[in-house]
């Protein structure tokens, strides 16, 4: 059993080697034909060159200015210094695939017109935006940075389009941080301006209150109180008991509103140091601005091209011709076999 399986494998492995041998001709021919052909259509005359241009960054840890700097319970998370994690890096990658940036690039470096796509087309903008998605990409690293690869048929416009994105990027995320970072400021300077208001009112209406002549309510109705039983004891100073009368009566109209503004300005004081904080770090999120990346590597102007890979194209397409050759002599040596058996039988 085992001599006739061997026997049946050297026979398979000699009529293969026969069959090549009968139609080495054509698939020699075949093979070097489209060996030849790939060499030409894979040539620039057929395939426009393409050089690549890289950008590497890391997202920051952060997003509020404040919060880094200004919060005593900013953790080690808030530090504008800290590279940032999975979920900072995601939010670069859907910032820099959106139309934003899309558009921006589209229009900086009039790609309609460098892609060559006329004005007046059908579908224009769908072909437009397929060439800038081919042409333009985004993804994660193994160490989790961001890359951004622009391939173009001019080197200096690959690198030129891929520093300009990451600059863009910040612009792109300050601009969107900012339209909330703005509503939220003005939320806080509202509160804050009509607090101080309300303080500054308090605050002169004390000052009314003491040209009145009260000052501290307590100590001096206290005072006053005592030097009046006193000056009543002897009962020889009638002007300074009149007048230690006047000043009770002063105090006795005005002491319960002067205690009342007093107690309130001192609650609101403590209100507007703390609105005050917040408004401080409000407007410095509001007006100031942080890089939203740190870049590892810049663009630079690539020297050989990426695309297309020309021997990869000619193994490939040499390769395929052969096997499809050979397939089809097969078939087509099959098919002469069963004839020639059919007609044996017949005759």
């Amino acid at each position: 059993m085992i001599d006739r399986v061997k026997g049946s494998e050297d026979f398979e492995s000699t009529s293969f080697i026969i069959f090549l041998h009968h139609w080495r001709k054509p698939l020699i021919i075949v093979t070097l034909l489209a060996f030849i052909a790939s060499i030409i259509f894979s040539s620039p005359m057929f395939i426009t060159p393409k050089f690549k241009s890289t950008v590497i960054m890391f997202p920051t840890s952060t997003n509020s200015i404040s919060k880094s700097l200004l919060s005593e319970n900013a953790n080690s998370k808030q530090d504008i210094l800290q590279f940032g994690e999975d979920e900072q890096a995601e939010q670069l990658l859907q910032i820099l695939n959106s139309n934003r940036i899309r558009d921006r690039i589209i229009e900086k470096f009039q790609l309609m017109k460098h892609y060559g796509i006329k004005p007046d087309e059908k579908y224009k903008y769908t072909k437009l935006y397929d060439e800038y998605e081919d042409n333009i990409k985004f993804s994660r690293t193994e160490y989790m940075a961001v890359k951004i690869d622009v391939l173009d048929k001019d080197p200096q416009y690959a690198a030129d389009i891929a520093n300009t994105i990451a600059d863009y990027l910040d612009s792109t995320k300050n601009a969107m941080q900012k339209e909330r970072a703005i509503m939220a400021f003005k939320i806080v300077e509202n509160e804050y301006l009509n607090l101080k208001a309300d303080v500054q009112k308090k605050e002169d209406s004390l000052t009314k209150l003491r040209e009145l002549g009260v000052n501290d309510y307590e100590s001096q109705s206290e005072m006053i109180n005592r030097q009046l039983a006193i000056e009543l004891a002897k009962g020889t100073n009638k002007n300074g008991i009149k007048a230690l009368e006047d000043k009770l009566d002063i105090l006795a109209k005005y002491g319960g509103p002067y205690v009342s503004i007093r107690d309130a300005l001192e609650y609101e004081k403590k209100q507007l140091s703390q609105v005050k904080a917040k408004y401080d770090e409000a407007k410095i999120d509001a007006t100031e601005v942080l890089p939203q990346k740190f870049v590892v590597s810049k663009a630079y102007k690539a020297e050989k091209k990426s695309y297309p890979v020309r021997w990869i194209i000619v193994v490939v397409s040499t390769l395929s011709a052969f096997l499809l050759a050979l397939l089809v002599l097969a078939v087509l040596d099959s098919l002469s076999r069963y004839d020639k058996k059919k007609s044996r039988k017949l005759t």
